[in-house]
């Protein structure tokens, strides 16, 4: 019997590979975007259906779960919508601020929680949340964006305590680098000029070429993916790409407070 799969944020990028990898190894997808009505590629696939969903409108999340329930047994959640926001702080009106948290943390939160039951009655399911490389380690200008990954990782981490009686496993995939368009169409700026020399010299670093060879793809990133939700194991955290795998192991290897130092001379040469 073909298993399916719920994903959300399916519109570019990993969620779209992922959906695509799925389909392809004979997956039902259930793939949802803001704006479903003008995606191509993926409504051309047979075993997709797409499905509007914005996160951080609850009445929408309690219908499109409804809808996607009604059509059958529902196997993987994928939550995987969110966006960047970054630039100083200080700068971050109250709209930027809400809106992160409602997208990033507050969207995952309420999709879960409509799945919940489905996946008790069954005593199965699989929870799958994308958070970063940048949920396990920090760099300047991202605080909040760190602030909702950060939050997932530990939400999951506790909740994988509290659903494993019913069969429920709790999973994250923390990859680093995408090369995708995120930067383009998924990261909003906040605006403060006392910090623009500072900031300058951070994106300076972030968009060096040679950074970007260690990236990965959003292909390679679905494979991981597919692995936690397949893999039948209750491991918690895939972190996922050359670049995520070594940072975090840096991290530990060296000490935070190290890793910190090393990050600051990385982005504040002196």
């Amino acid at each position: 019997m073909k298993k399916t799969i719920f994903i959300t944020g399916a519109s570019s990028g990993l969620g779209k590979a992922a959906a695509l990898l799925f389909a392809k190894n004979n997956w039902n997808v259930i793939a949802t975007m803001r704006t479903p009505e003008n995606e191509t590629e993926l409504a051309e696939v047979a075993n997709i259906t797409l499905l509007p969903l914005d996160v951080t409108d609850n009445e929408q999340i309690q219908e499109t779960v409804k809808n996607a329930l009604a059509i059958g047994k529902i196997d993987v959640v994928f939550n995987n919508a969110g966006y960047g926001l970054a630039g100083p702080f200080e700068g971050a009106t109250d709209d930027q601020l809400t809106n992160q948290l409602n997208t990033n943390l507050l969207g995952v939160m309420r999709v879960t929680q409509q799945f919940l039951p489905h996946f008790r009655e069954n005593k199965a399911g699989t929870l799958i949340t994308t958070t970063s490389i940048g949920g396990l380690i920090t760099f300047p200008f991202f605080s909040v964006y760190h602030a909702t990954k950060w939050a997932l990782e530990g939400w999951s981490e506790s909740l994988a305590f509290e659903l494993k009686e019913f069969g429920i496993t709790v999973k994250t995939v923390s990859p680093g680098g995408i090369a995708t368009d995120f930067a383009s169409r998924s990261l909003v700026m906040t605006q403060n000029e006392a910090y623009d020399e500072q900031l300058n010299n951070v994106l300076s670093v972030f968009m060096d070429p040679e950074k970007a060879k260690d990236y990965s793809t959003a292909e390679q990133i679905a494979a991981v993916v597919y692995e936690a939700a397949t893999d039948g194991k209750s491991t918690l955290r895939y972190v996922a790409g050359t670049d995520a795998k070594q940072m975090y192991a840096q991290r530990i290897a060296v000490g935070e407070e190290a890793f910190r130092q090393g990050i600051e001379q990385v982005f504040y040469k002196k």
